[in-house]
Order: structure tokens, then sequence, then C-alpha cells
């Protein structure tokens, strides 16, 4: 039996990596971003924060705020014809 080579962030380097000039600190208004449902967001991942993070091959997806599950938010995508549910912090999610 072949056996899965590598984690869930394998192949993600570019993706996770952030420029020098974008380091530092993060605003805690992102952190405590109040979205409404049916709101249109992007996912765009925060790469200094861990949790809440979503798999690499939705990154740059536009999807739809259904509901909020802690601090995090149920996030609808279409991916390749299928549509799926995230659960994303906040942290990771850009108004549209």
């Amino acid at each position: 039996m072949v056996m899965k080579t590598g984690s869930l962030r394998r192949k993600s380097k570019q993706i996770l990596t952030k420029d020098p000039w974008m380091r530092g600190k993060i605003s805690m208004g992102r952190y405590f971003a109040q979205l409404k449902d049916g709101q249109s967001v992007i996912l765009q991942a925060e790469p200094a924060v861990h949790g809440g993070m979503y798999f690499h091959r939705f990154h740059g997806k536009i999807g739809v705020i259904e509901g909020k599950a802690g601090s995090c938010y149920h996030v609808k995508i279409n991916d390749k014809g299928k549509e799926k549910t995230l659960i994303v912090h906040p942290v990771h999610l850009k108004t549209v």
C-alpha cells in the first residue's frame, strides 16, 4: 500500500511566506472582525497565525459567509463544481 508523503503544508512555501516589508504585528481589528451572513470574502492566509487556517488549495478563492462557530466563520466556496464549507478564522478573511 502506498503511503502519503508530507503534511498539510506541503508545497505551500510561496503561499505561506510574507514579504519582508509586510512582516510585523497584526492589527487587533483583523482578529475581532465582525462579518455578516451573506457577505462575500476572499480567503487570504495570514502565515503568522496558524489557528483557523484553511487548506492551501483554497487560497485566493471567493466565498460567502454562512454562519459563525465560536470565533471562526463558516465560509461556503465553490471548488471545481462542488460546494464546500470551510471553518476559517477572521484573520484569514478579506472583505470584497
